[in-house]
C-alpha cells in the first residue's frame, strides 16, 4: 500500500504537525514524570503505564498511516487494517481506570503519583480521541456523516467493553490469538446472560456515554474554532 501526503491539503497538514507536537509534549511530561519517580525513590511502580501509553499509540498509528494513504482505500485495505485498529482501540481509553492505582505511597507526595496518572490517561484519552476522529472521517466520506457517527458511537461502546475485559476478566488485546478459547467463552456467556452479569454492562454503557459525550464535546469544540478561523 503506497503512503502519500498528497491527500492532505496544507492547512490539514499543518495542523496534523501540530498535534503531533502536542501529543510528543504531552507523552513527553508523561515519561519524565514515570522516569523520574524511579530515581526518586527507587521502585518501578508506575513503569507498567510506559507499555499501556505504547499500546495507546498503536491504534493511532493505524488510523494516521490509514489517513496518509493516497487515494480511495480499498476494502481489502480498509476492513484488516481497520480490524486490528478495533482490536487495539480500548488500550487507549483503558488507560483512564489507571486511576485505581492511586493511593498514599512512602517516598512520593500523593499530588505527583495523581499528576503523573492523569497525565498518562490524559494522553490515552486524547490518542484514543484522535484516532477516533481520523477512522470516522474515512467512514464518512465512503457512507456520510450519519455511517460516520454510528460508527463511533458503536466503537465507543466496544472499546467500553473492551475496558472491562482488560481491567476485570485480565485479558489482553492478544488474547484473540493467544487464548480465544477463554476470551469467546466469557464475552458469550455475557451475551448470552446479562443479568448474571450486571457489571459488566454497567462499566459498558456508563463508560461508553462518558467517552462518547467527551468525544462528542472535543469534535465540537474543534469545529467552533474553525468557524471562528472562518
Amino acid at each position: 500500500m503506497a503512503l502519500s501526503i498528497t491527500t492532505y491539503s496544507v492547512p490539514q497538514l499543518r495542523q496534523r504537525l501540530h498535534l503531533l507536537l502536542l501529543l510528543g509534549a504531552s507523552l513527553a511530561l508523561s515519561v519524565v514524570l514515570i522516569v523520574f519517580r524511579v530515581f526518586l525513590v527507587h521502585k518501578i511502580t508506575f513503569v507498567f503505564l510506559l507499555w499501556n501509553l505504547f499500546l495507546a499509540l498503536i491504534p493511532f498509528g493505524l488510523s494516521t498511516m490509514l489517513g496518509l494513504s493516497a487515494g480511495r482505500l480499498k476494502a481489502r485495505v480498509l476492513l484488516p487494517v481497520g480490524a486490528v485498529w478495533l482490536l487495539f482501540f480500548p488500550n487507549a481509553p483503558y488507560i483512564l481506570t489507571d486511576l485505581f492505582h492511586l493511593e498514599p505511597r512512602a517516598g512520593v507526595p500523593y499530588w505527583y503519583d495523581l499528576a503523573l496518572i492523569l497525565s498518562c490517561a490524559w494522553n490515552g484519552l486524547m490518542l484514543g480521541y484522535a484516532s477516533l476522529t481520523d477512522m470516522q472521517q474515512l467512514v464518512t466520506r465512503r457512507l456520510g456523516w450519519a455511517a460516520g457517527w454510528g460508527f463511533a458511537t458503536v466503537a465507543l461502546l466496544l472499546s467500553s467493553f473492551g475496558v472491562y475485559l482488560g481491567r476485570y476478566l485480565r485479558f489482553n488485546s492478544w488474547d484473540i490469538l493467544t487464548n480465544p478459547a477463554s476470551l469467546f467463552y466469557d464475552i458469550v456467556s455475557r451475551l448470552l446472560h446479562p443479568a448474571s452479569h450486571r457489571g459488566t454492562w454497567g462499566v459498558t454503557i456508563l463508560y461508553g456515554v462518558f467517552l462518547l459525550l467527551g468525544y462528542a464535546t472535543v469534535r465540537l469544540l474543534g469545529r467552533m474554532e474553525e468557524s471562528v478561523e472562518e
